[in-house]
């Protein structure tokens, strides 16, 4: 293999390993874009500076768990404003507590990591 095909190949390895890394823990673009509007929701600010805040923190909770773990943590923490008996039912039962516990420090690190102000 001559020098230049050496060059082209090292140089092409890099970008043909990123999709797969990329889809590892990709999210579906709708639910970014739940994310990122129920955080600018919760945490008002400049309009731009706020799209990119929470966009930041929903790359970056990308980064540190697989889509099914997010989609289960999530349904448990928005599970738990359900009221009365059936909210109950969840609210008191411990073993949906760990991923409760996770999925607040998890959301706190990223907000953290992307400026974002959780005091309130």
């Amino acid at each position: 293999m001559n020098p230049l095909h050496r060059l082209l190949c090292a140089l092409a390895l890099p970008w043909l390993l990123i999709p797969a890394a990329a889809a590892a823990n990709d999210f579906p673009t709708a639910e970014r874009v739940i994310y990122v509007q129920e955080c600018m929701r919760t945490h008002p600010g400049p309009h731009y500076e706020m799209i990119n805040k929470c966009s930041c923190a929903v790359d970056a909770m990308a980064s540190e768990v697989p889509f099914d773990d997010y989609v289960g943590m999530t349904t448990v923490v928005n599970a738990m404003s359900i009221g009365g008996e059936r909210g109950g039912a969840l609210r008191d039962n411990e073993s949906v507590k760990p991923q409760i516990k996770r999925y607040r420090e998890l959301e706190t690190k990223v907000h953290k990591a992307c400026f974002i102000n959780d005091s309130k």
